[in-house]
């Protein structure tokens, strides 16, 4: 039996990432870093993603007159910074300093890419919805960032990576797979034969 609740932001797990962001007219220059679990996947061609931010928080201004954010995949390695920019304000804090984490040059936005996470999206601003606590960034993805070392046969093994996921306030590395897209259609011969390569690279 299930209890009825008022609606609320239960959707769980959702991802939990650090945007980098940069505006010359705002902190000196100095780039910034925000954490945000409001964020997604809007359309696959033209790729389009997303971040919902309250008009108060300091990265706000700077992505809104940049028109620019890089989205940047943590790993447990560095969960502790991934919170750390989700409570402590750019304001006051320099938050590459303070969690020894590097900005690197993006190939296509000036917003930096955190060096330490293993896969980065760089973002380009085309519309802001005014939706009431938050107001949603959506975007461009210009360009896709990958770390050279997870990358295999030219396919990107974000299985290796070490991501991780946020669900009600708490952070979780990913578990056991469990299947792959299309698993519970495939055909019989078709799964072995699938289950021998992956076999063959481990």
């Amino acid at each position: 039996m299930k209890q009825k609740w008022k609606g609320g932001t239960l959707l769980a797990p959702v991802p939990a990432v650090m945007v980098s962001c940069k505006c010359d007219n705002i902190n000196n220059g100095k780039p910034n870093i925000i954490t945000v679990a409001w964020t997604g996947t809007l359309c696959s061609d033209p790729p389009k993603t997303y971040v919902s931010i309250r008009p108060e928080r300091f990265s706000y201004d700077i992505i809104k007159e940049s028109g620019e954010f890089v989205i940047n995949l943590p790993t447990v390695e560095t969960v502790k910074a991934l919170d750390f920019c989700g409570v402590k304000s750019g304001r006051e804090t320099d938050k590459f300093e303070q969690m020894g984490l590097t900005p690197d040059k993006g190939f296509a936005v000036d917003a930096p890419v955190i060096r330490q996470c293993p896969v980065a999206l760089e973002c380009k601003v085309t519309d802001i919805v005014k939706l009431g606590s938050h107001d949603m960034f959506i975007a461009d993805i210009v360009c896709v960032d990958v770390e050279d070392k997870y990358v295999e046969n030219s396919k990107l093994r974000l299985d290796k990576c070490g991501l991780l996921t946020y669900a009600h306030g708490e952070y979780f590395s990913l578990g056991k797979k469990l299947g792959s897209f299309g698993y519970s259609v495939m055909k019989k011969k078709t799964a072995e034969r699938k289950r021998s390569t992956q076999n063959k690279k481990k």
